[in-house]
Parts: C-alpha cells; sequence; structure tokens
C-alpha cells in the first residue's frame, strides 16, 4: 500500500474494552483549510479516496467470509454440528482475539494484522450463523438488505458532508455502554419492552457510528501516514470499525424485524 501517501502521523488511542471497537482518535477536518494549497490539496484528497477504498475492501473482504461461513452453519450440516455446542467458548474466542488485536495492533506487520482481522470475521460469521439460524430465511434476507441500505446511506454520509463530526464520537461510544449496560441488565428483567427500546437505540447508535467512522478515516487518509506499513495497519483498524458497526446495525435490526422460526 505504498500509494497511500506519507505525511502527519496520526494520534492513536485504545480501544474500548466493553465495545470491542478500534479507537482511533479522530483529528481536526482540514478538508477546506485556506492554507493548504489547491495542488496539495487534491493531492491529500486522492490520497483519502486511496486509503478509503483499502478500507472499504477489507472491511467488504471481512463481511463477505462471516457471510459465507453463517449461511453454511444456517444450512446445517458438519458446521452447525461443530458451531452450536461451542457457541459461547467462540464468543469468548473472538473477544479475545480482538482484543489481542488491539493491543498489538500498532506493532503487527500488515499481513499478520489482516490475518487476524479475518480470522475474527471468520469466529463471527460462525456465531452469527447460530444467531440467524433462529429466524426464517427470508426475514434474514429482509433485515440484511434493510442493514446494507442504510449503512450505505450513512456512510455515504460520513463521506460527503461538510459538517465536523468529531464531537459526535463520545457522545456515540457513551451511547453504546449504556446499551450493553443495559442488555446485561435486561437479561434479568426479561422485559419485551425495554429489549425493543434497545434495538431501537441500538440501530441508531450504530447508524451514527458508521457515519462517525467513515468520516474520521477519512480524515486520517487525508493527513497521511509516516508509512506505508502504518497506512496498512490503520486500513485494518478502519476495516474492523466498520465491520463491527456493520454486524452489530445488522443484529439490532434482526431483532427488530426478523421472523423467528
Amino acid at each position: 500500500m505504498s500509494d497511500l501517501g506519507t505525511g502527519q502521523k496520526p494520534e492513536t488511542r485504545g480501544w474500548g474494552p466493553a465495545v470491542q471497537r478500534p479507537g482511533v482518535k479522530a483529528p481536526a477536518w482540514a478538508g477546506d483549510d485556506p492554507l493548504v494549497a489547491p495542488g496539495e490539496r487534491t493531492q491529500r484528497q486522492e490520497m483519502a479516496r486511496v486509503f478509503m477504498n483499502h478500507v472499504f475492501g477489507w472491511m467488504a473482504a471481512g463481511l463477505t467470509l462471516s457471510g459465507a461461513l453463517a449461511w453454511a452453519v444456517y444450512d446445517g450440516g458438519p458446521l452447525y454440528e461443530f458451531a452450536q455446542p461451542l457457541f459461547f467458548p467462540l464468543i469468548i474466542a473472538e473477544l479475545v482475539l480482538v482484543f489481542a488485536l488491539s493491543a498489538t495492533l500498532h506493532k503487527l506487520k500488515a499481513g499478520t494484522a489482516a490475518g487476524l482481522f479475518l480470522l475474527y470475521a471468520a469466529l463471527n460469521g460462525l456465531t452469527l450463523g447460530v444467531i440467524v439460524d433462529l429466524y426464517t430465511a427470508t426475514s434474514v434476507a429482509r433485515v440484511f438488505f434493510i442493514t446494507a441500505g442504510s449503512y450505505g446511506a450513512m456512510a455515504f454520509i460520513g463521506l460527503t458532508t461538510k459538517r465536523d463530526l468529531s464531537g459526535m464520537g463520545s457522545f456515540l461510544m457513551m451511547g453504546v455502554i449504556a446499551l450493553i449496560i443495559t442488555m446485561v441488565v435486561n437479561m434479568f428483567l426479561a422485559s419485551t419492552a425495554l429489549d425493543w427500546a434497545v434495538s431501537v437505540i441500538g440501530v441508531l447508535l450504530f447508524a451514527g457510528l458508521t457515519a462517525y467512522d467513515v468520516q474520521k478515516f477519512k480524515k486520517l487518509g487525508y493527513l497521511g501516514f509516516n508509512s506505508s506499513k502504518e497506512a496498512s495497519r490503520m486500513a485494518i483498524a478502519g476495516a474492523l470499525n466498520l465491520y463491527l458497526d456493520f454486524i452489530n446495525m445488522f443484529l439490532f435490526l434482526l431483532r427488530l424485524f426478523g421472523d423467528r422460526r
């Protein structure tokens, strides 16, 4: 990925432990900085475009792998027999893997980071297959297309809006943490109304995070990186953020609109 450009090194922070999301601090938006010469601005915009192509490419690879494995599990057979009794150990393995990746991403080679991301996507595909097996195929397909349309719209907003969305980050992350706590509490309350409210709020939060994350990584691409290796690692971090936004939006929409078997 030598064509991602070099420039200012982006500031980074650790990943939030409760939400499995790589946290990369969004820099101030410089896309319309009048102090940047037009020629340089055009070059930086091209750097951002190429970088986001890599981010979306890796995200699509992860979603494709997860979707293929989820469908194989949903279809029954050996993979379902493997994944269903190991559902909770697989969930734990996902958590361990994503936290390990978050802690070592800055030191990993790009190929290693990509391999761990795809391994995470594969594990997530197995657990997704067990979850969607509870729903009819028609409703799963319907929810997938609803998710894809909603996600695409929010990603487009993140790519094109002139408004700086960086102020939304802390608010959205606090909302996700509060959502997780509420979901844990409702495991004991078993409130149908609260479950519905959690699902609606979850969709809204991850829709907002989609626009926020897309703009955040577009900014990083605009500013550039110290090396192609750093750019490649950040592309994996971006792909994982956007992958998790899509998966979580899908799962909350499935809770709302999925038809149980």
